[in-house]
């Protein structure tokens, strides 16, 4: 299915952590955020469902994830691409 680009939808930079669900991945995304009283960087981490429609993410990958309307419970995201294979 071809997905057309949209203007101001949210994309994300993340790992695989879990293939084991049929067409969906667990995106773990990590990001820096400076704590607000002692301006120490703080690593954030957010685990993400997303939809990969053919099954082709598997552990490892790295993949960047779109926003998109709610396609189950807790799946809002889909999978754009994979941006790096595991080895």
């Amino acid at each position: 299915m071809a997905e057309k680009e949209r203007e101001g939808r949210k994309t994300q930079v993340g790992i695989v952590v879990s293939d084991k669900m049929d067409k969906t991945v667990v995106v773990l995304v990590e990001r820096l955020a400076k704590h607000p009283d002692y301006k120490k960087y703080i690593r954030k981490r957010a685990r993400f469902k997303a939809h990969d429609e053919e099954n082709r993410c598997h552990v490892g990958d790295k993949v960047l994830i779109v926003e998109s309307r709610p396609l189950s419970k807790e799946k809002r995201w889909r999978v754009r691409k994979i941006v790096e294979k595991a080895v």
